[in-house]
């Protein structure tokens, strides 16, 4: 009896220890992402014959009408769907080059939506642009590293921790958009929202789709997750 009892207990401990490794292998095959080799993210890539006939003219200003390779990112994923993707290049192209806060300042709210957000490949894209338009290296690690805004610069302190509270708080206060309109005019502040919220908008999509970084970009942004 003591045998058979020792043998049933076995075989339930056995058993269970199956179904725990079962179950974390099926969570791990739900969560791991298919990445289709050509768009490095797991829908597959659009081409300008894919396209409807009355979509092509968004294809060629969104991904250019000459592209025999496939885009990653934002304009890559938007195509899918020919009307967000036109109505988002127009606004990014825009909120990217020509916004009143200058492009200095539009990268680094660029990379304060890239950072809060945890999008590894807008910040891979955004943070050479960053160091390109002259935005110093301290006020880059700022960001990247969710350090104090207080000894740098005051635009860049304003966009920094204007954009952190919207993001973790869901407000902002009436000191910082006085300090933002201060310091880039009431256009210039609402420009610093509309650029978050596009970049925003484009992590969201690239996280859906589970967006790798091109083997050809460096992946600094760090993991907290």
């Amino acid at each position: 009896m003591q045998l058979l009892l020792k043998k049933r207990y076995v075989f339930s401990r056995s058993l269970c220890a199956f179904l725990v490794l079962t179950s974390v292998g099926l969570c791990m095959s739900q969560t791991t992402s298919r990445i289709h080799p050509d768009s490095l993210s797991r829908i597959t890539p659009v081409y300008r014959d894919d396209v409807a006939p009355e979509h092509k003219h968004i294809y060629d200003r969104v991904l250019g009408a000459d592209r025999t390779t496939p885009m990653y990112g934002p304009g890559g994923v938007s195509i899918h769907m020919p009307r967000v993707a036109d109505a988002m290049d127009i606004l990014n192209q825009y909120l990217r080059y020509d916004s009143v806060i200058g492009r200095r300042y539009i990268e680094v709210a660029i990379l304060v939506a890239a950072r809060e957000f945890d999008q590894a490949y807008e910040w891979a894209a955004h943070e050479p642009a960053a160091l390109a338009e002259g935005t110093p290296e301290a006020v880059v690690d700022a960001i990247k590293f969710k350090n104090s805004t207080e000894d740098l610069p005051v635009k860049d302190k304003v966009i920094i921790d204007y954009g952190r509270q919207i993001m973790r708080e869901h407000r902002l206060d009436q000191s910082l958009w006085d300090a933002a309109v201060n310091e880039f005019g009431q256009q210039g502040a609402l420009e610093i929202a509309a650029i978050i919220g596009d970049y925003l908008l484009a992590a969201v999509l690239l996280h859906a789709v589970d967006q790798q970084i091109p083997p050809e970009r460096q992946d600094t942004l760090p993991r907290e997750y």
